[in-house]
């Protein structure tokens, strides 16, 4: 039992400098990633299957699970199954952040199929 014991307090003790080297020496990236939120405008110039994050208002629907979506910088066309709403309600009035891929079929404007739908903070 002290053996496992005295395995566990160094094993504690290695993770605990880990962190405290990592806070000393401190640095990494700030700045726009994955999980940044682009306009409309920067979005509709993307390549076909970039991932965008999205903040707006979804304006109305279009039939076939298509919406009007603007974020006061555009207008895009995105597609959210059904599945995708996991029971929000969501209103022209509602700000939400979405999450996806730009879809650019030929002939077609790019569009943004939706994988994650939420109310924006």
């Amino acid at each position: 039992m002290k053996k496992i014991m005295a395995f566990f307090v160094l094993g504690l003790s290695v993770v605990m400098a880990g962190n405290a080297m990592a806070k000393k020496h401190g640095g990494g990236f700030e700045g726009p990633g994955v999980n940044s939120a682009v306009s409309v405008q920067d979005a509709l110039k993307m390549s076909d299957d970039s991932h965008v994050v999205l903040k707006g208002k979804i304006e109305k629907s279009l039939g076939n699970e298509k919406y009007q979506f603007n974020d006061g910088t555009g207008i895009i066309i995105i597609e959210i199954d059904d599945d995708e709403w996991n029971g929000l309600v969501v209103k022209p009035e509602n700000t939400v952040e979405i999450r996806g891929e730009i879809d650019k079929e030929l002939m077609s404007q790019p569009q943004v199929d939706v994988e994650m739908i939420m109310l924006a903070q």
